[in-house]
Order: C-alpha cells, then structure tokens, then sequence
C-alpha cells in the first residue's frame, strides 16, 4: 500500500509552512446565512466546529474559517485564512468551475469564493417571503430556521458525499468524508491541532486498491459504488461532463416562476444521466442537482421529507400510500407547483426543521402550577404540614426523528435499471 501514489501522503505539522491571515467581515446578515443551520443540515459533510463558534473547512487550496456573532455584530460573516506556504502540487477537486482560484494570498479572492460557496445572490428574506404566502406550514416552521442556503459547492464532492449518505446519519457520512480526505486528498495545512486536506480528485480515487481500502475504512457497499463512480467519471466521460451538467441560468428573483411538473429540462436531464452511475438512486441524483449542480427545483426525498409529506401536505393515503417512484416524482412535483423555481431551498428549510439536532427551535415553554406538600415545627414545638402552589416552566417538545438520511427510493430505482438492462 505504500507505494499507492493515489493516497495522500501524511505530513507532520512541522513540516508544513502556513500562514494566517486577520479576521475579515462580509456583510451578510444572519437572516440571510445561518452557518449553524446551514452547515448542519446535511449539505456539505467536511466543516468542522472547533471552537463553540468557528467553523472551519478547506476550499480551494486554503483552510478557511468562519464564525458569526449574532448578539455583537449580526450583520457580518466573519472569515480568515490559513494559506500553505507552498500550494499543493496535486490537481484539487474543489478547484472547480464558476470561481477563479487564486493560491497567492497577495492576490486574495477569499470573498469571491465564499459568495460563490454560499450562494449569496438571491435575495433569502424576500423568498422566505413569498414561500410564507403560498404555504401556511413553511410559515408557521420558517422562522425558527431562518437564513438557511443551498450551498454553491463542487459537483464532484458532491456526488461522493451522497453516494455515502444513503441508509446513512449525517454523523456518520461526515465521518466517512473525513477519512476520505485524510486517505485520498492532498494536505493543506493545520488549525488548531488539526489536519485539514482538500476532497481528493476523481483521478485519485480510480485506482485498483481503492475499493478495498475504502471497505477497510468502513465504507461497505458504497466502496464499490465510489470506486466505479471515480473510474466513469475520469476514465470514462468527458472532460467536465459533472460540470457540463449544471445550471448555467442566472438567478431572477424579479417574478415568481411556473414550472412544468418535472422541473426544466436541463435539470431533467441531469438527473436522469445521474442515475446511470452505481449507487445513484433518485433520492441522491436530486441532491446532487440541487447542492452541486445548481438546479434549484431539485427536491430530494428521504425518509425526512416523505414523513413530512406525509404529516403535513396529505400524502401517505389513496394512491400515494406508500413510496412509489410515482409518488416520489408527485411530491416534488406538489413542491415545485408550491414554492416555484428554487422549491429544493424552501424544502431544505422544512427539512432541517425536522432534524433531532435542532429539536430545541421547536420547543414551547408553558407555566405549570404544581401543589407542594411543605412541613416544618412552629416556635412552640407543634410540627406543621401546608400546601402551597408554586409555578415552574415546563417545556412541550415536539417529536423529532432521528437524523437518517435513508434513501427510500432505492426500490424503485433498482427496479428500474433493471428494466433498463432487458
């Protein structure tokens, strides 16, 4: 295994020269990025919080942290940047289309990258907005989870993250993205103890042990899945085929746009290329498209989604009984008819909303008055017993699954690429 080029070789902290920049501000108020829901909720799999309020990842060739300040100063992102005095020789996968990346930090374009990385062009308070008015259930759960975006990131990352998130927790694919990183991606630097290497490359993970090592580092079945995935999408497609499948239409939050049912073509088309790969089922084609390709009408359904169907917007009876590849496509369809062209954001807000590690957003606290039975002896020796009322809190929780992402599309899908092959 040593001689395995495609695994990332481990550097010590000593050897590796970095350098840290100042905090800088970004105006972007809280109402429009909340880095505690945002990087939660099951996007993006690699940042880390270090500190009680510093999140921290590498992106194009640099580690980059973040922290916001909700009570000193709500209307700024703060960053700073851990650059490595020599850039990576390797190609990095997060050095992908849609930003220029510059390595020098002379030449500093950390702003560009995260107002790229964040999608920060349209306008979320207006769309919370409009989404409230078409939908009384995203209204009443929209404000306990205000400023989450669908993050701009590498289509590539993208697709790995979700080959590893199905019948998975978000706990857990991190976990696995991380030992990825570690094995397969080139070092950038350390911060606070820790190493932090950029996603590997395709080309990095195409080689013949990969698989194995992958079921070592306790991948399973997805090892075969990535493996085979790294080998069509370097070997096999086109140079930038991923890329070639994005959205390419500027955002126009000038008017409310109708959909046909299915979504765009262009969108109709990268999702059904998508699922040609191995490990590619609907439910992460629609993540894909929607976290790294661009297409905003992308709806995802797990089993998050598909209980809040269920609870909130009727499905679960008459012909939608149960998970169909009909009933996946008529949810997002109900949702793109809903919420409109960026229907895959307001469905992320719902989902996050659903998950355990924000359960505390939804609780409601109520005074309960209680009797309490008090004894004690009065001066001349005679022991006493009174009942008096006190008031406390009491906190009503509202019941919140857990943090499985399981894709419940997987019959269908298998289903039908079977059909495709007779």
């Amino acid at each position: 295994m040593g001689s395995d080029l495609s695994l990332a070789e481990t550097v010590p902290a000593s050897i590796i020269s970095i350098r840290t920049g100042e905090w800088q501000k970004l105006a972007v108020s809280l109402a429009e990025l909340s880095l505690d829901t945002t990087l939660r909720c099951g996007q993006s799999f690699r940042w880390k919080k270090l500190n009680d309020d510093e999140w921290t990842c590498s992106l194009h060739g640099r580690v980059i942290s973040l922290k916001q300040d909700p009570k000193q100063d709500p209307n700024h992102l703060l960053y700073r940047v851990t650059w490595p005095s020599n850039p990576p020789l390797t190609k990095l996968s997060s050095s992908g289309k849609g930003v220029k990346v510059e390595n020098d930090p002379m030449k500093d374009d950390t702003e560009a990258l995260l107002r790229h990385y964040f999608n920060l062009d349209p306008n979320l308070t207006e769309l919370y907005e409009r989404w409230s008015q078409a939908d009384a259930n995203f209204k009443k759960r929209a404000p306990m989870f205000t400023g989450v975006r669908i993050l701009k990131q590498d289509a590539w990352e993208a697709l790995v993250g979700f080959i590893c998130s199905s019948n998975n927790n978000i706990a857990r694919i991190s976990q696995m993205v991380n030992n990825l990183c570690l094995t397969y991606g080139p070092l950038i630097g350390h911060v606070h103890d820790q190493a932090f290497h950029d996603f590997p490359t395709p080309e990095s993970l195409a080689g013949p042990e990969v698989e194995s090592q992958l079921r070592k580092l306790g991948f399973g079945y997805r090892a075969k899945y990535l493996a085979r995935t790294a080998i069509i999408v370097s070997k096999e497609k086109p140079e930038n085929w991923l890329e070639s499948l994005s959205n390419t239409e500027a955002f126009d939050e000038s008017e409310w746009k109708t959909l046909e049912p299915g979504g765009r073509p262009g969108y109709r088309k990268a999702h059904e290329e998508l699922l040609a790969l191995q490990g590619v089922g609907p439910k992460v084609a629609d993540c894909v498209c929607l976290m790294g390709l661009g297409w905003g009408e992308s709806v995802p359904v797990d089993t998050h989604v598909w209980q809040i169907a269920q609870r909130d917007y009727k499905f679960g009876r008459g012909k939608h009984k149960s998970l169909t590849k009909a009933t996946y496509d008529a949810i997002g369809n109900h949702f793109r008819l809903l919420w409109g062209e960026e229907a895959g954001w307001a469905h992320s807000v719902l989902f996050a909303a659903d998950l355990r590690t924000f359960a505390i957003r939804l609780t409601e606290k109520t005074e309960v008055q209680e009797e309490v039975q008090i004894k004690g002896e009065s001066e001349d020796g005679v022991i006493v017993q009174a009942t008096v009322v006190k008031k406390r809190e009491a906190i009503k929780e509202e019941t919140i699954k857990e943090e499985t992402t399981d894709d419940l599309s997987v019959v269908f899908s298998t289903t039908a690429k079977r059909s495709r092959r007779k």
